[in-house]
């Protein structure tokens, strides 16, 4: 038996740590609570038709005539999930999509896998939906970027123009009064 030396105890801490590192910048571009919360839906929503509870000596069957349907609605939830995942361009599309199968999983699904499934896609289609993708992050810079460091800014010259070019009338220079002029 060898002892692990401190070095390799080290490397070996180092790739876990890069790895989740990665982990949490790759989770974080994208709605990653959303579709696991989703793909959680389909489970109880698919299973619950198809389950046989034991409660003492007393089998307890779930099964019933949209068995089918149940499992159909299930899997595009997992499908819908995983999408989220990998192409998050269909965001709202998958939340408005998982949001409507946990509705007609209620009367199709035993109740929307006894509402753990229904408030499973609910919950993960309003987040989908809700997701918004972060900024990329920019350089800063060393000065602000305020306009009113020396006084009020010149209008802009057009192409070598003697004329601001304002087409709204609502510079004081060409006579305005700050308004918009209707006419």
């Amino acid at each position: 038996m060898s002892a692990e030396t401190p070095a390799e105890a080290s490397a070996v801490r180092g790739q876990f740590t890069d790895w989740r590192l990665r982990f949490r910048a790759w989770r974080g571009g994208r709605p990653f609570w959303a579709g696991l919360f989703i793909l959680l839906a389909g489970g109880p929503i698919a299973y619950f038709p198809y389950a046989n509870l034991q409660i003492g000596h007393l089998t307890l069957a779930m099964a019933t005539t949209a068995g089918a349907g149940s499992l159909i609605i299930g899997v595009l939830l997992g499908v819908l999930g995983i999408s989220l995942w990998y192409q998050k361009h269909v965001r709202v599309f998958a939340g408005v999509a998982a949001i409507l199968l946990g509705l007609v999983s209620i009367p199709v699904a035993n109740i929307g896998g006894f509402l753990v499934g229904f408030l499973l896609a609910l919950v993960g289609g309003g987040m989908a939906v809700a997701w918004v993708p972060g900024e990329e992050p920019t350089e800063r810079r060393t000065e602000t970027d305020r306009t009113d460091k020396g006084g009020a800014p010149e209008a802009a010259q057009a192409d070598g123009a003697s004329e601001p070019n304002d087409l709204s009338g609502t510079i004081p220079i060409n006579g305005a009064n700050g308004r918009h002029s209707a006419g």
